[in-house]
């Protein structure tokens, strides 16, 4: 009798989604089931309206928080968000520029990575409003790993003063 001892490990995954071209809601929609197939989706903030950030954007854009369980590593993981972005039409032409989908991970269980490819805890969580409104939403305790403070606290520490709301759909 073969007994298979191969034990999956289940990470907790936080992302941020955002995009401000084309049907912002749908898209932002459409990522979360993408996103979702991935894994088993475990909390997702409200959807938020913020300014651009970075200078370059131009238009405002629509960001959610995810909370998500998966089995992928990190770098497996990655490469289908990445593709994810690419099937709805991302095109990395300019830093910080418009764009109809971007998924960071922001965190991975309670790890530090560092690689060329992925850095996590992302190193701009702490500085972008549009990320931390999102995730005072959904995990607001939420201590980070490298800084010691929760995202609360991180919020309220921001220098970042961009406009952060929740977001309302016109009638």
């Amino acid at each position: 009798m073969k007994i298979n001892l191969k034990v999956e490990m289940v990470h907790e995954v936080v992302l941020i989604l955002g995009g401000n071209q084309g049907d912002r809601k749908r898209l932002l929609e459409n990522a979360k089931t993408a996103v979702s197939s991935l894994g088993n989706l475990v909390a997702e903030s409200q959807i938020f309206a913020t300014e651009a950030w970075g200078g370059v954007a131009k238009e405002a854009f629509l960001n959610q928080a995810l909370v998500l369980e998966t089995k992928l590593g990190p770098l497996r993981f990655l490469k289908q968000i990445q593709q994810i972005e690419k099937n709805m039409g991302r095109k990395r032409l300019v830093k910080w520029g418009d764009r109809t989908m971007d998924i960071d991970i922001l965190f991975w269980d309670n790890a530090m990575i560092d690689l060329p490819e992925l850095k996590i805890p992302h190193p701009e969580v702490a500085n972008r409003r549009f990320v931390l409104g999102p995730l005072m939403d959904v995990l607001p305790d939420l201590v980070h790993p490298v800084l010691g403070k929760t995202i609360r606290q991180l919020f309220e520490e921001c220098p970042d003063t961009s406009n952060v709301s929740v977001f309302k759909e016109s009638v």
